[in-house]
């Protein structure tokens, strides 16, 4: 699930493009913003997708062993109990999971060997060996093998890997909320009744974070050259050129949370945005960012700018 720090990096990577963009058409950005967003969602589709693959594989497996020009006695009597595995009938049972793969058109028949490259290793694993013979009928015994075709054979297999990051540009990023999306939907399946069943959502309140997703892009872009102001009062010293992008954007969505977030305390803001820029600027943009963060907040709490609703916001 995309936690706010991962919605302030997509705001972020909007905000990057559109300042390398000849088009400066803020609505034509956010479409693209939101898109990104939806292709998080897109991608965790294709992963459910994948791992159906791998278990109907088992059929299939089962077909081409019988036709053996001499068969064993496993051969012809193979154990299938995958097959019947609650957490895959619930899940090709689930409406929206079957919108979703007409939506996103999701088909892996352009690689047919993922599925049977992965099921091989499911068969050869001993944890497959004892999930076929325990007795053990609950839906959290299917729910285990599942999370291990998922855990230890699809994120640990190179072939996946490359194809996920062929897909999905931003497979590096959003690696992490998928596998959060995925954990929530092994514990949503959780009931006998399937329709109870239901698949992950993409925040914890997609609405409210919608909201502020598309209001910090807004916001940062409308009041850009005020932020610039502030940000190059404090940094006369300093030619704007040696200033990285990366740096100056997410200084400028910062004061777009001190100034037009009333909820968001500032130390929240400031933390959020030195850790991100860890990840996506350079070594020391962490300190020159809270230098100069620490300098507008100052002067804007003297200009009485600064309106948190709540106690322990400004602080």
């Amino acid at each position: 699930m995309l936690n706010r720090r991962q919605l302030r990096v997509k705001v972020l990577q909007a905000l990057y493009a559109y300042n390398h963009s000849e088009n400066k058409q803020i609505t034509a950005h956010e479409k693209l913003l939101l898109q990104s967003v939806d292709q998080v969602f897109e991608m965790y589709i294709w992963m459910l997708s994948l791992i159906v693959e791998v278990v109907e594989y088992a059929e299939r497996d089962a077909e081409d062993s019988a036709a053996k020009h001499l068969p064993t006695e496993a051969d012809l009597a193979p154990n299938l109990k995958i097959l019947q595995n609650k957490f895959i009938l619930s899940l090709l049972k689930n409406p929206e999971y079957l919108a979703a793969i007409k939506k996103y058109k999701v088909d892996w028949s352009f690689d047919p060997e993922m599925a049977r490259s992965l099921f091989y290793v499911l068969k050869a694993a001993p944890e497959y060996q004892t999930y076929l013979e325990n007795t053990d009928g609950s839906i959290q015994a299917d729910k285990d093998i599942i999370r291990f075709i998922f855990k230890k054979l699809i994120l640990k297999s190179p072939t996946a890997e490359q194809i996920f990051e062929e897909k999905f540009l931003n497979w590096p990023i959003d690696k992490d909320p998928l596998q959060a999306m995925i954990a929530k939907t092994f514990k949503n399946f959780s009931n006998e009744d399937f329709a109870k069943n239901k698949l992950a959502e993409l925040s914890a309140d997609w609405v409210e974070d919608r909201e502020f997703l598309v209001t910090l892009f807004q916001q940062t872009i409308r009041y850009d050259q005020e932020y610039q102001q502030l940000i190059g009062d404090k940094t006369q010293n300093w030619e704007a050129d040696r200033i990285a992008l990366m740096d100056t954007l997410l200084m400028k969505m910062a004061i777009c949370e001190f100034l037009g977030f009333p909820t968001i305390p500032v130390k929240v803001t400031i933390n959020e945005y030195l850790d991100i820029s860890k990840e996506f600027s350079t070594p020391k943009s962490n300190s020159f960012i809270n230098g100069i963060l620490d300098k507008v907040l100052s002067e804007l709490k003297e200009q009485n700018k600064i309106r948190k609703s709540g106690r322990g916001l400004i602080g």
